[in-house]
């Protein structure tokens, strides 16, 4: 019995696994052996590819293309029109399939609109990365990063929050309350 919702216009391969809530919007396309969790939203005019696997919760805008390789933890953001890559050096009359490489976008990270992420990195959790940055490094959790090609101009919460560390490298997130540590250039959430 099919528990999500889609589009008649959207295109679903045989053997995907769907979960229980997620809807899928006009002109997608889910190809097979993907595996996309539970409350989902796939946008407007989104390729997830085969081998693709998206967690419970992500939210995929209009116009993203998501390639073999890539892993999305729960509660991930992907911006509009955002690219993921899957290998270093493509040529048309080379196939390079076997040479996919895995990127990971850790628990709660979000990415911008217009964004790319060059295949083989991953990104850590509840990082923020900037609308049209271009990822060629892995991108340490809480960091936020942005540019082209990307560089960390400081750190957010869990909530989206720039930051601002006093002298003993404590901070909190004016929205949640939650308190931060950073000690040897990486950052973890105390409470």
């Amino acid at each position: 019995m099919i528990q999500y919702a889609a589009h008649p216009s959207a295109v679903i391969d045989e053997d995907c696994e769907i979960g229980e809530g997620t809807k899928i919007w006009h002109f997608s396309h889910i190809m097979t052996g993907c595996k996309i969790g539970k409350g989902c939203n796939i946008g407007q005019n989104v390729v997830v590819s085969p081998q693709v696997v998206l967690g419970d919760n992500v939210k995929v805008q209009n116009n993203v293309s998501i390639y073999t390789g890539v892993i999305c933890e729960d509660d991930v953001f992907l911006g509009p029109s955002i690219v993921f890559t899957n290998v270093m050096n493509p040529r048309s009359a080379i196939i390079r399939k076997d040479e996919y490489r895995k990127t990971i976008v850790r628990k709660g990270a979000s990415i911008g609109a217009n964004a790319t992420v060059v295949c083989g990195n991953e990104i850590g959790q509840y990082a923020m990365i900037g609308a049209g940055a271009v990822i060629t490094k892995e991108v340490p959790a809480y960091a936020l990063v942005y540019g082209n090609p990307a560089r960390q101009n400081g750190w957010v919460s869990e909530y989206g929050h720039k930051l601002n560390f006093d002298h003993e490298g404590f901070a909190v997130c004016p929205e949640s309350g939650q308190k931060y540590q950073l000690s040897n250039n990486a950052v973890q959430k105390i409470f």
